[in-house]
């Protein structure tokens, strides 16, 4: 489960939360959530909901302890609460450089050795991927990507994504991960390499991207990619 602190605003309203508790919320319901992850039964207390006393949340997560990643966008204040609560770590990598996040990384792994969690510590990225049969084709995908971030009615949030700004993306030095296979596997040793990568959560299937191609993406990185980055 990966939890976060939303990167839109219309959920609030939709909920009838406030934005100007966003930070607020999201420790709480986090600390919430790790109580009931902790205890079959949990007596609680907190500001934005009603109280709970011995409630039992069933069924249960198979896995003993129930796996939580703390999805980060660009703040550090979120990167030094997933370490202080020895939580893993994701990065959403979807623009900018690895530069920008390597920050956010030694933000989360300075609080979570200075908590005692160092053993805990794991990092991710999550990012938009496409593997393509050669660097041409998988490219040619960019009218579906435009598709997948643009806003859908106006003043609706989404992003204008540019054939330009696409271009640049996908670059060896881009966050792109949209590619042929050679291509991405370098961009992921590359990931791997500065930021000390434990996990990638490739988001493959967008923008009505036609099945047939999705599955031949995935095909490529378990046949292809996820050899390579292995064996390096």
């Amino acid at each position: 489960m990966i939890v976060g602190r939303s990167a839109f605003a219309e959920p609030f309203a939709l909920f009838g939360y406030d934005t100007a508790d966003y930070d607020a919320l999201f420790a709480e319901k986090l600390g919430l959530l790790l109580d009931i992850r902790a205890a079959q039964a949990v007596t609680w207390s907190g500001r934005f909901r009603p109280p709970l006393e011995a409630a039992a949340v069933v069924p249960r997560a198979v896995q003993d302890r129930l796996p939580v990643w703390v999805g980060v966008g660009g703040s550090p204040g979120s990167a030094e609460r997933a370490g202080r609560l020895g939580l893993p770590m994701v990065l959403g990598y979807i623009g900018g450089s690895l530069a920008h996040l390597w920050p956010l990384v030694d933000a989360y792994r300075a609080a979570g050795e200075q908590a005692g969690h160092v053993g805990a510590l794991k990092v991710a990225i999550s990012t938009h991927f496409h593997a393509g049969a050669d660097p041409a084709t998988a490219r040619a995908v960019y009218p579906y990507y435009h598709e997948y971030l643009r806003p859908k009615r106006p003043g609706g949030r989404g992003f204008v994504v540019s054939q330009a700004a696409f271009d640049t993306g996908t670059s060896r030095q881009g966050a792109i991960m949209i590619g042929s296979a050679g291509e991405i596997t370098d961009k992921l040793a590359d990931a791997v390499k500065t930021l000390g990568l434990d996990r990638v959560f490739a988001q493959v299937d967008w923008g009505g991207l036609p099945s047939g191609l999705v599955e031949e993406s995935i095909a490529r990185y378990a046949t292809d990619i996820a050899p390579a980055l292995r064996a390096a």
